[in-house]
Parts: structure tokens; sequence; C-alpha cells
């Protein structure tokens, strides 16, 4: 694929960062909202990578150049693809208020399969038997993970009906976002996109943050709060580097070990306020499966 290097390896080890950032990332952020609310978490994660990234690009001279956005079809891309990010993060978070941070992180992986789906129309790519039957594989296994949920997903749509929807609906703006950035990558550097589009993300969720409750924050809330800021930067940061130098269905392939990862801490590490899912036998398997269909799916060959 055009824009991807020979750097197969360092592309790779990125996107093992960024999936180790975006597993710990819901266990951190269900701990968060029992002093914050998720607009307020969520301008904090797009406003300390933004200015972190924007000293550290000031102190080098990679400033993005002025003259390289005057152009309108450029500034909409980015515009879009910040909004779809912004949509993302906060329907996420409003999901994972609702929900669990293992089941969340089962259902988010619908955000890469749509985006490797979406290559067919999109990249001009070609899905061959064994990638469909991948995917049947992933639609069973979510299917048989949330089995036991029937009632809150289908017939009364509790709390964790919505959230999960929520979830679903973010991952769809996720795989939206993660197509223009790679148009993006065609005429950017990663550095230059995520700074402009972080700041449209902080700019999106200012007005409606709570500022007033940063007062009442102890210090273990504080270093939460950093560090879901730090996640988006390095995560992000990982995430669009390991696409300039390998293929987008190696780095879904990684990107889909996320719940097992988020499961596995979970369920050896329990935490106050992170609920924990029962593990069925159903579950488990459906967990796998979920596993086993994204990684089919994005290393069969075309």
């Amino acid at each position: 694929m055009s824009g991807v290097s020979s750097r197969r390896k360092l592309g790779l080890s990125l996107a093992f960062v960024a999936t180790i950032m975006w597993a710990v990332l819901p266990i951190a952020l269900v701990q968060l909202m029992q002093a914050l609310d998720p607009i307020t978490i969520t301008f904090f994660r797009f406003f300390l990578a933004a200015a972190i990234l924007t000293i550290y690009l000031s102190i080098r001279g990679r400033l993005p150049s002025i003259s390289k956005l005057n152009c309108t079809t450029r500034l909409l891309k980015f515009l879009f693809a910040g909004t779809l990010l912004s949509a993302n993060y906060g329907l996420f978070i409003y999901g994972l208020e609702r929900t669990t941070s293992e089941a969340a992180e089962v259902i988010i992986q619908l955000a890469p399969m749509l985006f490797l789906l979406a290559g067919i129309r999109v990249f001009k790519e070609q899905f061959s038997m064994f990638q469909w039957f991948g995917a049947a594989i992933f639609i069973t296994g979510l299917i048989l993970y949330f089995t036991h949920r029937v009632e809150d997903l289908f017939v009364s749509f509790s709390n964790y009906g919505e959230g999960m929807l929520m979830v679903a609906i973010s991952a769809l703006f996720w795989a939206g976002y993660a197509i223009i950035q790679k148009f993006l990558m065609r005429e950017f550097s990663s550095e230059e996109t995520l700074i402009i589009i972080y700041w449209i993300g902080a700019g999106l969720f200012l007005i409606k943050s709570e500022f007033s409750t940063l007062l009442h924050l102890n210090t273990f809330f504080w270093v939460l709060l950093v560090f879901c800021g730090l996640n988006t930067l390095i995560a992000y940061g990982s995430f669009t580097e390991a696409l300039a130098h390998t293929e987008a269905s190696r780095v879904s392939a990684i990107m889909a070990l996320t719940p097992v990862i988020t499961s596995t801490i979970v369920q050896i590490f329990p935490m106050e306020g992170v609920y924990i899912e029962p593990m069925y036998l159903l579950t488990v398997v459906g967990a796998i499966m979920v596993v086993l269909g994204s990684v089919i799916v994005a290393i069969s060959k075309k």
C-alpha cells in the first residue's frame, strides 16, 4: 500500500505499544469517572496531549506550516477527522460509564473490523474467502460473548444495552477517522496530523467542561487524569506512526489483542469501582472467537 515504509518491525512494535495503551485506558477511565464527568475527562485527554505535543514540536521547530493548511480540502479533512475522533471519544466514555471495561473493549473491536471492511471500498482492497470466514467467526464471537446479556441488550434495553450501542457507534466513528487519517498521512507527517486533530478535539469539548470539579481532586485522581492525557498522546502517536511503517491490516491484527489484555488485567487484579464481567464458558469462547476472527481478517492474504 502506498505511503508505507519498509520498517515493518518498527511499525509492529508501535502498534503493540498502542494496543497496551488502549487496553489499560478503559480501566483508568472507569476509576476517574468516580471524581470527574466524562466531558471534562475527554477535554483534558485532548488538551494535555495537544499541549505536550505542541511544546515538543515547537522546541524542535517542527510545528505544521500554515501554508500547508491553505487549502479548503485539507482543512475539511482535518475538521472531519477531528470531529469523528471526538465523537468516538465521547460516545466511548459515555458507553463505558454504563457498561464494563471488558465488554467495551470487546465491542470496540468493531472499529478495526469496520476499518478493514472499508478498505474494500476506499482503498480498493479485496477480501478473500478466508477473510470472510474470519469475519463470520468475529460476529459469532460477539454473539456468544453477550449471550448472558441478551435481556439487557434487546429486551429491557437497560443502561448496559445503551452503553453497548454507544460503544458500537463510537467504533463506526473511529473507522471513519482512521480512513481520513490514512489519506492525511499522504500529505502530512503523523505529528502534524495529530497536533491539529488534538486541538480540534479540545476545542469541541471545552465549552461543556466543568473545571470547578478539578478543585476537589486528590493526588490519585490527578495522576489518573494526567495518565489519560499521556495515554492519548502515546497511543495515537504510536498508532499513526505504525500506519506509516506497516500495512493497516497488520496494525489491526495487533489491535485485536486489546480485549484480551484488558480482561486479563481486570480478572487478575480486581480494583475498586471496576466491575468484572462474569466468566461463563460462552463468554470466554466468545472473546477468543472475537480475537481470532479479527486476526484472521487482518493477516489473511487478499
